[in-house]
């Protein structure tokens, strides 16, 4: 007789279900089964969940077992914690704190010298008038940062830096003897060394001279200064990488898989200076593909316990400002020894795949090899292969300027290969992963650096092929180390914020949208229509944006939870060590293992975890404020034209607008619109007039021009012409 089939859908954001019925209850207390009655859940499979998930909340601290198999939330008992500090207009602050549901407000008299992003012990009341956490803080347990980005005033005797960060509440104080040289007006950065107890303002010294606000260069080294990335490497790291042994030998190549012969080649951007990835491609007997990802081995040059290596997981990321890269790694390697540089043997790391034409992995083998790149071809000559289905690329696309002919073996594999690549995309969308094509803003600049033009970079075939292959050699390296329960560094995106979500659903529903939230597929499936059916649209980068911002981070950790967003159960990154100390990592650990190496030290390599989410964080704010900081320069000299575009932000102080033309995102203050007086209304997203009713709303297309654009604090205002009508 066959047994019947139990559902095995996982319950939508049981954790904040939960909570939600343990906080509106907070004197009761629950059993799996009663929790299973509120919620709807019938079947064993939910059942299991729900038992499984209140075992989790219950040793993080959310709830407490008063009897056996009974729960419930655990009060608010002990007066002092620890948290951040995230600080709020006005002054005034929230922390942070992981054992409390909700963030504790810091009136602004309460915040006692602590900076925004400090580790601070709180102690914590209830406001009287609403019952909510309030605190004040008592210890600065750790600072986040001490240096700081700003412009010097000088006085006779001593001067002041006033700090770029809107968050940063204090000017800095500097004794005259600690000015270092730094003029008046001069943009600098201070070092806070001091902060006297009667003293108003910390006491600091300056650091660095970075130049005259509003110059290029002192803006984009302000941008890597304020988030304390470096944009040079120490005297002694450039000596020692010059020092080592960059030849490829005879005994190093006896230690590998060779590869030299096989039909290998990269697909990169246009400008690309390093290729950390290339494909190899070759016909099987039985009609299935060798494919071969092959990764520069960077672990090969980048020993542990060296300087190099040391600079490499400080630095942990390269960041990449509009203007230029700033590098992982020194040159000699990033553009050079681990470069994948067409007609070059290179030591490689691979994942080699013998795939079947219907795209099902059969075979897999993992190690390090030597190769041989036989070609280079940009994104736009790989495109222009699959889109012609032929081997000729035309002189508008190609590198050199000129028409020339691929050989019929490698415009075969790119075409093959392309075949491959939207069997594996379109089995992934089915398996619940999200689709995010995000618009690139670039741009066009002259010989110094100035924008004289904006594109936008969209993900062709050429692109997706290439994305494809990185995921099922990520995927592939974490699966095979995962099911062996070893110590492991995983690429990991947790389940969505279920507010986020309903928040999002209120903001696409002006427009005529709905997302389906009844199970997790239909979550994502309904999520990917959203995506499909706003492309094009002038509320695309704002229902994009608000899309990305209702989803969890993707960061690293030992502790797997798979990737949401791409619908996999184990993913790592393994594709990308020129650029990224994570995949280093995992290069060391997958060939550890390799060799037989027992389960490393989860804790060493959870701590190296948190620093490069941290690092990656960091690069992405210095990443987004260069960009800010070009579109204000671009729209310096557009200040007299007209431009429509969306309204992507409504606030109290004004509305906030992204021009359709550029995605250059300015500000019409709400005093400034003169028709009416106008407020803020939450729940309809929108500014409201007093007198006409009349509405600016989320969404709505209006017209603008440029009232001002300051470089120093990359913000641009714009002056409210029109609406347009719809």
């Amino acid at each position: 007789m066959p047994r019947k089939k139990s559902s095995h859908n996982k319950i939508p954001n049981l954790t904040e279900t939960l909570m939600k019925v343990f906080k509106k209850n907070p004197k009761k207390s629950f059993n799996y089964r009663q929790l299973s009655s509120k919620l709807g859940v019938t079947d064993a499979n939910g059942r299991n969940q729900i038992i499984k998930k209140l075992r989790q909340l219950q040793s993080k601290g959310k709830i407490k077992e008063v009897e056996t198999g009974k729960f419930k939330i655990k009060a608010l008992d002990n007066s002092y914690f620890t948290g951040i500090l995230d600080m709020a207009a006005r002054g005034n602050g929230y922390v942070i704190c992981e054992e409390l549901d909700d963030d504790i407000f810091i009136p602004a008299n309460n915040i006692n010298k602590a900076l925004h992003g400090d580790e601070v012990e709180v102690y914590v009341y209830r406001r009287r008038k609403n019952n909510k956490l309030e605190g004040e803080i008592v210890t600065i347990l750790e600072r986040s940062k001490t240096e700081f980005v700003g412009v010097l005033r000088l006085q006779k005797n001593f001067g002041f830096v006033t700090c770029s960060d809107n968050k940063m509440y204090v000017d800095v104080f500097v004794p005259k003897n600690k000015i270092n040289n730094a003029k008046d007006g001069d943009k600098v950065l201070v070092e806070i060394t001091d902060w006297p107890k009667k003293a108003d303002s910390p006491f600091g010294r300056i650091k660095t001279v970075l130049g005259k606000p509003g110059e290029h260069n002192t803006e984009i080294h302000s941008i890597l200064a304020e988030y304390g990335l470096p944009y040079e490497f120490p005297k002694e790291v450039e000596d020692y990488v010059n020092s080592i042994d960059l030849s490829i030998t005879k005994k190093e190549i006896a230690k590998r898989r060779d590869m030299r012969k096989t039909l290998t080649f990269t697909i990169d951007p246009k400008d690309a200076k390093d290729f950390d990835d290339a494909l190899s491609f070759v016909p099987l007997e039985n009609g299935n593909y060798e494919v071969g990802i092959h990764i520069a081995d960077v672990s090969h040059y980048l020993q542990p316990d060296t300087i190099l290596d040391d600079e490499a997981y400080e630095r942990a990321t390269s960041v990449y400002l509009v203007d230029r890269v700033v590098p992982m790694l020194p040159e000699i390697l990033s553009n050079g020894a681990c470069s994948l540089r067409p007609h070059e043997e290179k030591y490689t790391f691979s994942a080699v795949f013998e795939i079947t034409p219907k795209a099902k992995v059969v075979n897999e083998w993992f190690g390090r090899t030597v190769t041989y790149s036989d070609r280079r071809f940009a994104y736009e000559e790989a495109q222009a292969i699959i889109e012609s289905k032929t081997n000729v690329i035309p002189k508008d696309v190609s590198l050199t300027g000129k028409e020339y002919t691929v050989e019929n073996e490698v415009a075969n594999a790119i075409l093959k290969l392309d075949e491959l690549a939207k069997i594996m995309r379109a089995e992934r969308m089915r398996e619940g992963a999200i689709s995010f094509d995000k618009i690139e803003v670039k741009f066009n600049l002259d010989e110094a650096a100035n924008p004289i033009g904006v594109f936008f970079k969209t993900s062709k075939d050429a692109n997706k092929l290439i994305e494809e292959f990185m995921l099922l050699a990520n995927r592939k390296v974490a699966t095979f180390i995962g099911k062996q329960n070893k110590t492991f560094v995983y690429r990991i995106h947790d389940e969505p914020d279920a507010e986020k979500l309903g928040n999002l659903q209120n903001v696409i529903a002006k427009f005529g949208y709905k997302l389906d939230f009844r199970t997790p597929k239909t979550t994502t499936s309904s999520l990917n229509k959203l995506l499909e059916d706003v492309k094009g649209k002038g509320e695309q980068n704002m229902v994009d944006t608000l899309a990305i911002r209702s989803m969890s981070k993707a960061e690293y950790s030992t502790e797997n939870i798979g990737h949401y967003g791409l619908a996999f159960q184990y993913y790592s990154h393994f594709t990308s060590p020129i650029r990224r100390y994570p995949d280093v990592m995992v290069h060391r650990l997958l060939q550890y293992y390799l060799d037989g190496g027992k389960s490393a030290d989860a804790d060493a390599f959870e701590e190296k975890c948190m620093h490069a989410s941290n690092m990656e964080n960091l690069a992405t704010k210095a990443e987004r404020d260069s960009i800010k900081y070009m579109q204000v320069k671009f729209m310096q000299d557009h200040q007299d034209q007209e431009f429509i575009g969306v309204i992507s932000g409504v606030t109290e102080w004004g509305i906030y607008v992204e021009i359709n033309s550029n995605k250059c995102e300015g500000m019409v203050r709400i005093r400034e619109i003169k028709d009416d007086y106008y407020t803020f209304d939450e729940k309809q997203y929108a500014l409201v007039g007093e007198t006409t009713k009349n509405l600016y709303q989320l969404g709505d297309e209006v017209v603008v021009t440029v009232k001002n654009a300051d470089l120093v604090k990359r913000h641009l205002d714009f002056n409210l012409i029109g609406v347009v009508e719809r």
